[in-house]
């Protein structure tokens, strides 16, 4: 991904870790192999993506933006994603972390923290609207449009001072953590 990006561009000055997946389940009887593809698309994606990403950075000499995508389970509990928050809350982790490796080549890590939104596939969960909209202080749940901006505005030069954050993006639900069950 790195190589083809730096060919169609002929540089890379932004990556962000995106990919992720969810495998509900409750923790008594979660299965290992679900774990296991959890932790390596969620954790190991994002870790070997910056890597990658970091090392072509520095290699131009002119530093970068790394984003990261976590959620708002990283910092609030929800029922049935013991394993997924786990994850989320270790890719908000790497992001500090790496501010120590990655600062001194003009490097910045960031990540976003999304609470509920609107996408196609949580438009197919009956009453998924209703009940984030409900329970959401701001009275709707996000659109992409609304993560796209906060995610733009942290790889930006408007931003380049800004490293090793997280920014929760939820319409205050984290705020008053309303369980939508």
């Amino acid at each position: 991904m790195i190589s083809r990006a730096v060919a169609e561009f002929g540089q890379l000055d932004i990556a962000m870790a995106n990919a992720g997946i969810t495998l509900f389940g409750d923790f008594e009887t979660y299965l290992p192999q679900d774990l296991h593809r959890v932790l390596e698309v969620n954790i190991g994606g994002t870790f070997l993506l910056a890597q990658q990403a970091s090392n072509r950075m520095r290699q131009q000499g002119r530093g970068g933006s790394l984003l990261f995508t976590g959620s708002v389970v990283g910092h609030q509990a929800h029922r049935g994603l013991a394993a997924y928050a786990m994850t989320k809350a270790a890719v908000e982790m790497l992001a500090k972390n790496l501010v120590v490796e990655l600062s001194t080549f003009g490097i910045n890590v960031n990540c976003i923290a999304p609470g509920a939104t609107l996408t196609e596939r949580t438009q197919q969960d009956e009453g998924y609207a209703t009940v984030w909209s409900r329970i959401t202080p701001m009275g709707r749940p996000a659109t992409v449009q609304d993560i796209a901006h906060a995610a733009v505005f942290l790889v930006s030069d408007q931003a380049r001072h800004i490293t090793g954050q997280s920014l929760i993006i939820d319409g205050g639900w984290t705020s008053v953590s309303t369980n939508p069950y």
